[in-house]
């Protein structure tokens, strides 16, 4: 299917690697100019070379979730397209030992990295009268796990944040939208799984089934989810056929959710 992105122009954060890099080179194959993101020289040329077969890459070496960061990555990438706040960091951690730093760790890096972005590239997208801003949430954002109550607190509001986004788009041609990924398959995924269950020894499968059995007991698919699945609903999202979905909270988390969440 040609999702009429031919000539776009996209930044998503966090994405030499996981759900951020599966986004990033599916726009690509779309024809999207993608800009990536990364901390780590290394990291970011070694996406940008994968990329790079299927499509247009631009790396940039910036880490929206300090406000010098943000201000390189805008310098160097002033106007775009399509927005996809992906940046995002996850830990399992006890309630009463995340500490006053790491709410506030988390909410830079999850919360307040995307808001800079949003902040700068929404009045552009408002003033082409066509964009798309799409925040890469979690099931976690409905369904807080106990596990890493800091972490389900930031997922909520990149939700809050989205639909408000969103009010300001009426009668334009700009969406803002969330996303909202279960467990995905990455090598930070497999570290975690192994944090969590008991029988951290077992074949990495085992872990996966205990995961599912007793962390996640409500998923349908019963499995990780891969990233490109993750990747192929975001373009759709990015692209002009998905014009009427606006505001929304896409669910893509393999059913953990129930209907009535």
């Amino acid at each position: 299917m040609d999702l009429k992105l031919a000539g776009k122009t996209a930044l998503v954060t966090g994405s030499t690697a996981g759900i951020g890099f599966a986004i990033a080179k599916r726009l690509a194959e779309e024809g999207v100019e993608v800009v990536i993101t990364g901390r780590n020289q290394a990291k970011l040329d070694e996406a940008a070379a994968q990329i790079a077969p299927v499509g247009k890459v631009r790396p940039i070496l910036a880490d929206p979730a300090t406000a010098d960061g943000a201000a390189a990555l805008i310098a160097a990438a002033p106007d775009i397209d399509i927005l996809v706040n992906n940046l995002g960091i996850y830990e399992a951690r006890s309630f009463t030992e995340i500490s006053d730093e790491d709410w506030h760790h988390f909410f830079e890096v999850n919360v307040v990295s995307g808001a800079r972005l949003a902040r700068h590239y929404f009045p552009r997208m408002i003033e082409r009268n066509w964009g798309r801003i799409i925040f890469i949430a979690s099931e976690s954002a409905l369904l807080p796990p106990g596990e890493m109550i800091h972490y389900g607190m930031t997922k909520t509001a990149q939700l809050a944040i989205a639909r408000g986004l969103a009010e300001q788009t009426r009668g334009t041609g700009v969406t803002v939208n969330s996303v909202l990924p279960g467990p995905t398959r990455s090598e930070g995924i497999v570290d975690f799984i192994r944090s969590v269950v008991e029988n951290k020894d077992a074949p990495e499968a085992e872990r996966e089934a205990e995961f599912f059995d007793k962390l996640r007991p409500l998923s349908l698919i019963r499995r990780l989810i891969e990233a490109d699945e993750i990747g192929s609903m975001v373009a759709y999202l990015a692209s002009p056929l998905a014009a009427v979905t606006n505001g929304a909270a896409i669910r893509t988390e393999g059913g953990i959710i129930p209907t009535i969440a």
